[in-house]
């Protein structure tokens, strides 16, 4: 079993977004940071369009950018954008009725269920996209010279290396070279 991971991706395209400010980036730019297919992106920035959260323009000039306020826009919209429901789900198949915890298992668990998206929501619903890009910045200024681990082939994000204008311009050289360890 799996975790979706495509609200936290959604959330990584937000703020990604909200600290480019106004310029739109393209789809491949965005998928370079996220490390993923720009099919991917599109598909999402799709969904995030349709919710109101982005818009995007075709063409040479084109791209995607924040349609909201970053410091208005919580997680939680995101998260309902994404149709990111529930921490955990019941069984596919229909438990034996037959058994003394089969009978009622649904019923508990889809109590418990309710609870945790409850609280997962009131604390999405606290934390703003301005919020997340705040949080960003001690981290990069705490790891600006430091790679993330001590193991000479894992990558590592070095802020002075690589910068926005470079991600916008896409340069796929200039992103190897910066991913690379010291």
């Amino acid at each position: 079993m799996s975790t979706n991971s495509r609200f936290a991706v959604a959330v990584h395209v937000m703020t990604l977004m909200a600290w480019s400010g106004e310029e739109p980036l393209k789809s491949d730019q965005v998928a370079d940071s996220v490390n993923t297919n720009p099919v991917v992106i599109r598909r999402m920035l799709c969904e995030l369009a349709e919710a109101g959260l982005v818009v995007s323009q075709t063409g040479s000039l084109g791209g995607s950018r924040l349609a909201v306020d970053p410091a208005k826009t919580t997680l939680l919209d995101i998260y309902q954008a994404m149709e990111c429901r529930g921490a955990f789900s019941l069984h596919r198949q229909p438990p034996s009725p037959d058994c003394p915890v089969g009978v009622n298992i649904e019923t508990v668990l889809g109590n418990v269920l309710t609870e945790v998206d409850s609280a997962v929501e009131g604390v999405l619903a606290k934390i703003t996209i301005s919020d997340v890009v705040q949080r960003l910045k001690p981290c990069g200024a705490a790891s600006t010279n430091k790679s993330i681990g001590k193991t000479e082939n894992r990558k590592h994000y070095n802020r002075e290396r690589i910068t926005l204008p470079q991600l916008r311009a896409g340069a796929k050289s200039r992103r190897v070279k910066a991913f690379r360890t010291a």
